[in-house]
């Protein structure tokens, strides 16, 4: 027992250190911690989460080639064009948008572009940005779990179907989706008044009297509306809809797959040969450059969560499978009393390393083990997003940097930041209605 508290010292100590750190040093420093378990303490290696990384490389591929088109410019552009044409609604339509990017995309990482624009919008209409901007990362995030190319929901279904769960991808996004739109309205709704108008905001209005800080808030005009997006732009984006729309159809209808020996072919290598044709085919018919893709923020985020993945996920399963029987024995009474409470895990794990897609591929074959039903892990769903809870992921901290206004910030004492509130909402929310729905439907 003392030896198993240790090594679970090492992996939360790893965690810990690479979420400091960030990027690329939460998949490397796991690694000390993988090679601590097994050359320090002998443990079996467990593992590594491979079929997941080929989806995220090829799915980011895909999607690095649409933006590397300009295909990404075109989508931000009408998103742009539906906040313009509504500024009133802002908190509402903002998260929205971003929610809706990350569907379509399968990583937060394309919504740099919008936030601006989102600010821009609020100060012109004299509402506080820290509204719509809070809500509108959270929502960023939110929709990796709604997204039928996102590793956290190809891995759900992956592992579900080992398990003995048979779900596919399109009754996966039948719970998550609406389970977090009701979620994101809560949030926005919470939003809609939150902290002082502009208009009595002291502290606001201490800025304004200084020319500097006035000119540095309202001189710039963030927009996107000045592009022009070439015809291969839109004709990518059209290709990138056909594939998602593929991969979709190929879920929900198994047997227009090829299948040898009575076994279809599996939707794991579905999705890595519809998204990689679907790249192929941008390169050649919308001039998109290879060369400007892997420079561009997509496809590195995502070879950024491949790194994680393979390094967090690789640890967590080496220190689970050593000790699933002791695991079972201590939460066997929790989890038959309150199987629900997993939620709280995926929650408190996600914190910690900063990936939905890890947390769904290190936790959920132990949440399997633990005898916890696929319905019930299908409902709690949403709360593999924990992240935004200590507000150091990329998306919270540019969001922080694009609002001029200076209303949406990090906090005094860290947590009480400005996506506490709407992440919290949301992802109680959220996992609530999935929960509610999952034991309807299934």
């Amino acid at each position: 027992m003392v030896l198993m508290i240790i090594q679970l010292l090492i992996v939360l100590g790893a965690l810990w250190v690479g979420s400091r750190y960030g990027s690329l040093a939460l998949g490397a420093i796991s690694g000390i911690g993988l090679a601590l378990l097994v050359f320090g303490f002998g443990l079996k290696p467990g593992t590594p989460p491979t079929d997941v990384i080929y989806i995220i490389i090829a799915a980011v591929t895909c999607a690095g080639i649409m933006q590397a088109s300009g295909g990404m410019d075109w989508l931000i552009q009408m998103a742009e064009k539906l906040l313009r044409k509504h500024p009133d609604r802002i908190t509402f339509l903002a998260p929205l948008s971003t929610f809706f990017l990350t569907v379509l995309v399968g990583t937060g990482h394309v919504v740099y572009t919008l936030m601006p624009i989102i600010c821009d919008i609020a100060l012109k209409k004299g509402i506080r940005p820290e509204r719509p901007c809070g809500v509108a990362s959270i929502a960023s995030q939110v929709g990796i779990t709604c997204s039928p190319i996102a590793a956290a929901v190809v891995a759900f279904v992956s592992i579900s179907n080992a398990n003995g769960f048979d779900v596919t991808i399109p009754q996966v996004l039948m719970i998550s989706i609406p389970a977090c739109l009701c979620g994101l309205m809560a949030a926005a709704t919470a939003s809609y008044h939150r902290g002082l108008d502009l208009d009595k905001d002291p502290v606001f209005q201490a800025r304004l009297n200084i020319p500097e800080q006035r000119d540095y808030i309202y001189g710039s005009n963030a927009t996107t509306l000045d592009k022009v997006i070439p015809v291969e732009a839109k004709r990518a984006v059209y290709i990138f809809l056909a594939a998602l729309c593929v991969i979709v159809l190929f879920a929900a209808v198994p047997s227009l797959l090829p299948s040898w020996e009575g076994k279809p072919l599996k939707m794991n290598l579905v999705i890595q040969i519809v998204m990689i044709s679907a790249a192929a085919l941008m390169i050649i018919f919308c001039k998109a450059s290879p060369k400007k893709a892997v420079a561009g923020p997509v496809w590195q985020s995502g070879m950024v969560a491949v790194v994680a993945i393979y390094g967090i996920a690789w640890m967590a399963d080496t220190y689970f499978s050593n000790y699933m029987p002791e695991i079972q024995a201590m939460l066997e009474d929790v989890v038959k009393s309150y199987p629900w409470a997993i939620a709280i895990v995926f929650f408190l794990v996600s914190v910690l390393i900063n990936s939905q897609g890890a947390v769904v591929v290190a936790m959920l074959p132990l949440a399997y083990s633990l005898g916890i039903s696929g319905p019930v892990l299908l409902g709690v769903l949403p709360s593999v997003y924990g992240y935004f809870f200590i507000p150091n992921y990329p998306s919270d901290i540019a969001t922080v940097n694009f609002d001029r206004s200076g209303t949406t910030v990090i906090g005094k004492y860290l947590l009480n930041h400005s996506f506490m509130m709407p992440g919290l909402i949301c992802v109680i929310t959220s996992t609530i209605v999935a929960y509610i729905l999952s034991m309807i439907f299934y």
